[in-house]
């Protein structure tokens, strides 16, 4: 149907919200950034000056060189990196199994899986919390890897279902008549065309153990400290640092923002390619 609205209408109901709601996201992400550019003297300035007159990356310095911000760094990265191979190696299979066989009890699994995402997971952190301490798991990049593994993987399953509901079954058939196996046809027929799929579960995975905060401050401590709990020591009772805050803010948005931007596409069509009945 052809819009014929005019152009100023179109601005005004459109264009102009749709910018309105877009200036309103991304301020607070402007503001931190230009922050961390500005000098100390600056920060306490009043009336606040929102553009820093004498930009400098000291800030960015100090929280390299005079903090432990680095090995935090690459603890997230680890933690991240840990928890989408194992979600993956967990979500491949089974996201297989509920697209290909029909079982008792498929479609209650299926919706349990998108029903434990509606509670919050403050429920989960006491019971994991004890099980990780009787399993000498705290402070340990495998207890958080496993804490960050328990709510990123049933929406994974969920989201790599409808990647695997959208390849025809006859082409499993075909090359199990052909002699493959099981396994051989999920590895050198399936795998490859829902490749994008994995790719996009991966990154959806890292970037929620990434961003993660609670699992990680209860699971981990001196030795295992993420930067999302690393944030938190620049947060005094009497005084906020704010240049190496939110230059750290900054640094730990930064990746996950980069890799949202190269998914998103298949990410959103992920979500919506279960809404057709299989």
């Amino acid at each position: 149907m052809k819009d014929r609205r005019t152009k100023t209408r179109r601005f005004l109901e459109v264009e102009l919200p749709v910018l309105a709601i877009l200036v309103f996201a991304l301020a607070p992400y402007i503001w931190m950034v230009l922050t961390s550019i500005k000098p100390q003297a600056e920060l306490s300035l009043w009336p606040v000056r929102y553009l820093p007159e004498n930009a400098t990356l000291d800030h960015y310095r100090e929280l390299i060189s005079r903090t432990s911000f680095a090995g935090n760094l690459l603890n997230s990265f680890i933690i991240a990196a840990g928890a989408a191979i194992l979600g993956l190696a967990v979500s491949i299979p089974a996201a297989y199994a509920f697209s290909r066989f029909r079982f008792r009890g498929r479609r209650m699994l299926m919706t349990g899986f998108l029903v434990i995402n509606m509670f919050p997971v403050v429920l989960l952190i006491i019971p994991l919390f004890v099980l990780m301490k009787n399993l000498a798991l705290l402070d340990t990049f495998l207890g958080v890897i496993l804490g960050h593994s328990t709510f990123a993987i049933p929406f994974a399953i969920w989201m790599l279902t409808s990647y695997f509901n959208a390849i025809p079954k006859d082409l499993d058939e075909a090359a199990m008549i052909d002699g493959a196996t099981r396994v051989q046809t999920i590895r050198l027929i399936v795998l490859p065309l829902v490749a994008p799929g994995v790719v996009t579960a991966g990154i959806y995975i890292f970037i929620t153990s990434w961003n993660e905060y609670l699992f990680a401050m209860m699971l981990s401590g001196q030795s295992v400290r993420t930067v999302t709990v690393a944030l938190q020591l620049f947060i005094g009772e009497f005084t906020i640092q704010w240049g190496l805050l939110t230059a750290g803010g900054t640094l730990i948005a930064l990746p996950v923002t980069i890799l949202f931007l190269l998914v998103q596409r298949r990410l959103v069509g992920g979500l919506t390619a279960g809404a057709v009945k299989s």
